[in-house]
Protein backbone atom coordinates (compact mmCIF):
# COMPACT_ATOMS: atom_id res chain seq x y z
CA UNK A 1 0.00 0.00 0.00
CA UNK A 2 1.04 3.46 -0.88
CA UNK A 3 2.26 5.66 1.91
CA UNK A 4 0.06 8.62 2.42
CA UNK A 5 1.56 12.26 1.51
CA UNK A 6 1.74 13.80 4.68
CA UNK A 7 0.07 16.77 4.21
CA UNK A 8 -2.93 18.61 6.28
CA UNK A 9 -5.58 17.49 4.13
CA UNK A 10 -4.21 13.76 4.46
CA UNK A 11 -4.04 14.20 8.13
CA UNK A 12 -7.10 15.64 8.27
CA UNK A 13 -8.82 12.81 6.61
CA UNK A 14 -6.95 10.60 8.89
CA UNK A 15 -8.21 11.77 11.79
CA UNK A 16 -11.53 11.74 10.64
CA UNK A 17 -11.25 7.80 9.73
CA UNK A 18 -10.15 7.33 12.63
CA UNK A 19 -12.52 9.34 15.00
CA UNK A 20 -15.11 7.62 13.02
CA UNK A 21 -13.84 3.71 13.63
CA UNK A 22 -13.76 4.99 17.47
CA UNK A 23 -17.27 6.33 17.36
CA UNK A 24 -18.94 3.23 15.58
CA UNK A 25 -16.70 0.84 18.10
CA UNK A 26 -18.26 3.00 21.35
CA UNK A 27 -21.61 3.06 20.06
CA UNK A 28 -21.63 -0.62 19.07
CA UNK A 29 -20.29 -1.36 22.62
CA UNK A 30 -23.02 0.95 24.26
CA UNK A 31 -26.01 -0.76 22.56
CA UNK A 32 -24.56 -4.25 23.49
CA UNK A 33 -23.86 -3.35 27.02
CA UNK A 34 -27.13 -0.86 27.77
CA UNK A 35 -29.35 -3.77 28.28
CA UNK A 36 -27.60 -6.05 30.70
CA UNK A 37 -26.26 -3.02 32.72
CA UNK A 38 -30.46 -1.40 33.20
CA UNK A 39 -31.11 -5.33 34.13
CA UNK A 40 -28.42 -5.60 36.79
CA UNK A 41 -29.68 -2.03 38.17
CA UNK A 42 -33.02 -3.33 38.29
CA UNK A 43 -32.31 -6.63 39.96
CA UNK A 44 -30.48 -4.40 41.92
CA UNK A 45 -33.67 -2.54 43.07
CA UNK A 46 -35.72 -5.42 43.63
CA UNK A 47 -33.44 -6.93 45.76
CA UNK A 48 -32.79 -3.80 47.98
CA UNK A 49 -36.66 -3.56 48.49
CA UNK A 50 -36.98 -7.21 49.92
CA UNK A 51 -33.65 -6.04 52.13
CA UNK A 52 -35.54 -3.09 53.24
CA UNK A 53 -39.04 -4.56 53.58
CA UNK A 54 -40.09 -6.62 56.97
CA UNK A 55 -39.84 -10.45 56.19
CA UNK A 56 -43.28 -11.84 56.47
CA UNK A 57 -44.43 -14.55 54.00
CA UNK A 58 -48.21 -13.42 53.37
CA UNK A 59 -46.65 -9.56 51.95
CA UNK A 60 -47.89 -8.24 48.69
CA UNK A 61 -45.36 -5.66 47.10
CA UNK A 62 -48.12 -3.44 45.59
CA UNK A 63 -47.64 -1.61 42.39
CA UNK A 64 -44.98 1.59 42.87
CA UNK A 65 -46.56 4.66 43.21
CA UNK A 66 -44.56 8.07 41.99
CA UNK A 67 -44.72 10.97 44.89
CA UNK A 68 -43.52 14.00 44.68
CA UNK A 69 -42.64 17.18 47.14
CA UNK A 70 -42.75 20.73 47.25
CA UNK A 71 -39.11 21.32 47.53
CA UNK A 72 -38.16 18.93 45.06
CA UNK A 73 -38.51 18.81 41.38
CA UNK A 74 -37.67 15.02 40.98
CA UNK A 75 -40.59 12.33 41.71
CA UNK A 76 -39.79 9.69 44.78
CA UNK A 77 -40.84 6.28 44.53
CA UNK A 78 -42.39 4.61 46.77
CA UNK A 79 -43.43 0.56 46.84
CA UNK A 80 -45.89 -0.65 49.12
CA UNK A 81 -46.40 -3.53 51.09
CA UNK A 82 -49.84 -5.43 51.94
CA UNK A 83 -51.29 -8.45 53.73
CA UNK A 84 -54.92 -8.90 53.57
CA UNK A 85 -55.02 -5.53 51.65
CA UNK A 86 -53.81 -3.48 54.47
CA UNK A 87 -50.57 -1.59 53.99
CA UNK A 88 -48.00 -2.93 56.32
CA UNK A 89 -44.88 -1.31 55.15
CA UNK A 90 -43.35 0.36 52.52
CA UNK A 91 -39.90 1.24 50.87
CA UNK A 92 -38.90 4.44 49.45
CA UNK A 93 -36.46 5.25 46.72
CA UNK A 94 -34.52 8.28 47.80
CA UNK A 95 -31.56 10.40 47.66
CA UNK A 96 -29.43 13.48 48.45
CA UNK A 97 -26.82 14.97 46.03
CA UNK A 98 -24.46 16.40 48.66
CA UNK A 99 -22.27 13.10 49.29
CA UNK A 100 -18.83 13.85 49.53
CA UNK A 101 -18.45 12.33 45.96
CA UNK A 102 -22.03 13.65 45.08
CA UNK A 103 -25.47 11.96 44.57
CA UNK A 104 -25.84 9.07 47.21
CA UNK A 105 -29.36 7.24 46.41
CA UNK A 106 -30.53 4.42 48.30
CA UNK A 107 -33.69 2.39 49.54
CA UNK A 108 -35.41 2.66 52.73
CA UNK A 109 -38.30 0.66 54.21
CA UNK A 110 -40.65 1.55 56.42
CA UNK A 111 -43.34 0.10 58.97
CA UNK A 112 -46.77 1.14 58.73
CA UNK A 113 -46.08 3.83 61.80
CA UNK A 114 -43.06 5.16 60.36
CA UNK A 115 -40.32 3.10 61.40
CA UNK A 116 -37.34 2.14 60.34
CA UNK A 117 -36.92 -1.31 59.10
CA UNK A 118 -33.77 -1.09 56.78
CA UNK A 119 -31.76 0.37 54.12
CA UNK A 120 -29.99 -0.46 51.12
CA UNK A 121 -27.15 1.83 49.35
CA UNK A 122 -28.60 1.39 45.44
CA UNK A 123 -25.90 3.87 44.06
CA UNK A 124 -22.91 6.18 45.42
CA UNK A 125 -19.35 7.76 44.49
CA UNK A 126 -17.80 8.10 47.91
CA UNK A 127 -14.61 7.63 48.89
CA UNK A 128 -13.41 3.77 49.21
CA UNK A 129 -12.98 2.90 52.60
CA UNK A 130 -14.18 5.73 54.13
CA UNK A 131 -17.63 7.18 53.03
CA UNK A 132 -18.62 3.32 51.14
CA UNK A 133 -19.11 2.77 54.79
CA UNK A 134 -22.23 3.59 54.39
CA UNK A 135 -23.47 0.60 53.51
CA UNK A 136 -23.68 -1.12 56.26
CA UNK A 137 -22.65 1.65 58.97
CA UNK A 138 -25.99 2.74 60.16
CA UNK A 139 -27.17 -1.22 60.91
CA UNK A 140 -24.73 -1.47 63.46
CA UNK A 141 -25.40 -2.31 66.96
CA UNK A 142 -22.47 -0.07 67.98
CA UNK A 143 -22.71 2.66 70.14
CA UNK A 144 -25.57 5.43 68.40
CA UNK A 145 -25.10 3.80 64.83
CA UNK A 146 -28.10 2.07 64.16
CA UNK A 147 -30.77 3.89 62.77
CA UNK A 148 -33.07 1.00 62.32
CA UNK A 149 -36.32 0.70 64.75
CA UNK A 150 -36.05 4.69 64.95
CA UNK A 151 -38.56 7.46 63.49
CA UNK A 152 -37.20 10.04 61.76
CA UNK A 153 -39.74 12.73 63.10
CA UNK A 154 -39.23 11.66 66.79
CA UNK A 155 -35.61 12.57 66.88
CA UNK A 156 -33.36 15.09 64.92
CA UNK A 157 -31.97 12.72 62.89
CA UNK A 158 -28.81 14.48 62.53
CA UNK A 159 -24.89 13.10 63.34
CA UNK A 160 -23.68 14.09 67.03
CA UNK A 161 -21.39 16.84 65.59
CA UNK A 162 -24.15 18.75 63.97
CA UNK A 163 -26.00 18.25 67.92
CA UNK A 164 -27.98 15.33 66.65
CA UNK A 165 -28.23 11.58 68.11
CA UNK A 166 -26.44 9.49 65.55
CA UNK A 167 -22.81 8.61 64.98
CA UNK A 168 -21.36 10.14 61.94
CA UNK A 169 -19.22 7.48 60.09
CA UNK A 170 -15.57 7.54 61.62
CA UNK A 171 -13.86 10.34 59.11
CA UNK A 172 -17.21 10.66 56.65
CA UNK A 173 -19.40 13.19 58.23
CA UNK A 174 -20.39 14.72 54.87
CA UNK A 175 -21.41 11.41 53.56
CA UNK A 176 -22.92 10.69 56.87
CA UNK A 177 -25.10 13.91 56.49
CA UNK A 178 -26.31 13.48 52.95
CA UNK A 179 -27.37 9.65 53.97
CA UNK A 180 -29.17 11.02 57.32
CA UNK A 181 -31.31 13.51 55.11
CA UNK A 182 -31.80 11.07 52.22
CA UNK A 183 -33.53 8.76 55.08
CA UNK A 184 -35.53 11.76 56.23
CA UNK A 185 -36.46 12.78 52.94
CA UNK A 186 -37.81 9.09 52.25
CA UNK A 187 -39.73 9.38 55.69
CA UNK A 188 -41.44 12.66 54.38
CA UNK A 189 -42.45 10.78 51.18
CA UNK A 190 -43.81 8.10 53.22
CA UNK A 191 -45.88 10.61 54.97
CA UNK A 192 -47.42 12.34 51.87
CA UNK A 193 -48.21 8.80 50.50
CA UNK A 194 -50.28 7.69 52.95
CA UNK A 195 -51.78 11.24 53.23
CA UNK A 196 -52.74 11.01 49.53
CA UNK A 197 -54.01 7.13 50.17
CA UNK A 198 -56.31 8.21 53.12
CA UNK A 199 -57.91 11.05 51.35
Amino acid sequence: MAKLESSLKNMVMSLAIISFGASAILGGVYVLTKKPIEDAAELKKTNAIKEVLPQNNNMKIGEAVEITLDSYSEKFIVYPAFENDKLIAAAVETFDNNGYGGQIKSMVGFDAGGNIVNYAILAMSETPGLGEKVTSWFKTKRNNQDIRGKKPSEESFKVSKDGGEIDAITASTITSRAFLASVKTAYNVFMEYQKQQNK
